[in-house]
């Protein structure tokens, strides 16, 4: 089975059996929108690598850490969608969760996700109770304060922030408790799972940058040129685009260079690799330098 089967599957049962029976059908509705939309399920997939890594003695557990984290993502993406932050009609291709089911349910959805995915790991952790201590730790210090999710898009609401802590927070912790909890699932320290965990989410931030600039509405599934509109910290208006993509690639190596050496360290590095070509498609950037050759890399004689 791969890790993608294995987290859409994960999905699909702990979020029937948190949802229960009796709940308002609205809300499981735009709950279910939220999350059964579509989306790399990347998160899941690097807690669910570590953890194989690392022997995944307890699989149910591993299962419901993924789970939870996903939870917590698609929440943060239900109300960084709504009009409070980026007022965007879609996500994924589809209509966003505030426009297909209304504000005050969107509202509802993303707080429904944030308890859900905490009830999920509750249930999975209770006789494993020293493993999930650390794994509520670890998954609170992804999504709170003062490094978290949450003060990641805090730090859009300042009138200024530092770029690289903006990036770290907002996308970046979220990924250091995914590539941690696999390893805290199976009874592991994570701290040497830490760094790529870290690397691959200020990649995804820079790359997301670089999509912001040079992608469409339609490629992105989401509207595209935010960042500019919202005067948001973006890799590529600090770097320029031929920058910001530099930056990325060396992101993407030193995230490859710090899997610790493991049996799966091979497979890690494929999964590296592949979403690095998904993020910042080669394709993309030749056909954006192609239409606008001013801003072309000058390091190289022909399109990026």
């Amino acid at each position: 089975m791969s890790l993608l089967t294995r987290a859409e599957q994960a999905l699909s049962s702990h979020f029937d059996q948190a949802a229960g029976v009796g709940s308002p059908s609205r809300l499981v509705a735009a709950m279910r929108h939220a999350v059964f939309s579509g989306g790399a399920r990347i998160r899941p997939q690097l807690c669910m690598a570590v953890a194989t890594a690392c022997g995944d003695d307890v699989p149910h557990l591993t299962n419901a850490a993924a789970v939870a984290l996903e939870l917590m993502h698609c929440a943060s993406l239900v109300h960084d969608d709504m009009p409070a932050f980026d007022n965007a009609d879609t996500r994924r291709g589809l209509p966003t969760v505030h426009k297909a089911f209304s504000e005050p349910l969107a509202l509802l959805a993303g707080d429904g996700l944030i308890v859900m995915a905490y009830r999920v790991l509750l249930q999975a952790g209770v006789k494993r109770p020293d493993r999930l201590i650390r794994l509520m730790d670890n998954m609170t210090t992804g999504v709170g304060l003062p490094n978290g999710i949450v003060a990641g898009q805090a730090w859009e609401c300042e009138t200024s922030a530092d770029l690289g802590q903006y990036q770290r927070a907002k996308t970046g912790a979220l990924f250091v408790s995914a590539t941690c909890a696999g390893a805290l699932s199976c009874g592991h320290e994570p701290e040497p799972w830490g760094p790529l965990g870290a690397y691959l989410g200020e990649a995804y931030q820079v790359a997301d940058d670089i999509r912001d600039v040079i992608a469409d509405a339609v490629t992105l599934g989401k509207p595209a040129g935010q960042d500019a509109l919202h005067a948001r910290p973006s890799s590529a208006q600090a770097l320029g685009l031929d920058g910001a993509i530099a930056h990325f690639d060396h992101l993407i190596d030193q995230a490859a260079s710090s899997i610790p050496a493991c049996s799966c360290r091979d497979m890690l590095c494929q999964l590296v690799q592949v979403e690095a070509e998904r993020l910042v498609p080669k394709a993309l950037c030749e056909g954006y330098f192609r239409i606008h050759p001013e801003v072309a890399p000058a390091r190289v004689s022909a399109p990026y």
